[in-house]
């Protein structure tokens, strides 16, 4: 089974990234938002965490959703090998569902 990302983790990379691609210095969009840019630097890093308020203004200032901010981006790749888990999960399950029901029913 798939580890769990963490929320923060998930957070950080996706600020990062639509920081980038918005063209903004984490200097610029901490002004822009009306935060310090030590506190943007820690939750690009995850070690902050914003409260609902930042997260809009964030989201604002690059003209994005705030759930833009939590999602995962999974590659192609990435997301045939979740599927092919959750398949072999699914036959493992239904297996040990016919093997118990056999084992039941002597």
């Amino acid at each position: 089974m798939e580890k769990a990302t963490p929320l923060r983790e998930i957070f950080a990379k996706n600020l990062r990234e639509n920081r980038r691609k918005c063209g903004f210095s984490q200097e610029k969009l901490a002004e822009k938002a009306g935060i310090s840019t030590q506190y943007l630097a820690m939750m690009e890093i995850a070690r902050k965490f914003p409260t609902a308020d930042v997260l809009e203004r964030i989201a604002a200032v690059m003209s994005i959703n705030v759930y833009e901010l939590f999602i995962i981006d999974h590659s192609p790749r990435e997301e045939l090998e979740l599927l092919r888990q959750d398949i072999v999960n699914e036959m493992k399950k239904t297996f040990l569902d016919i093997i118990e029901k056999v084992i039941n029913d002597k």
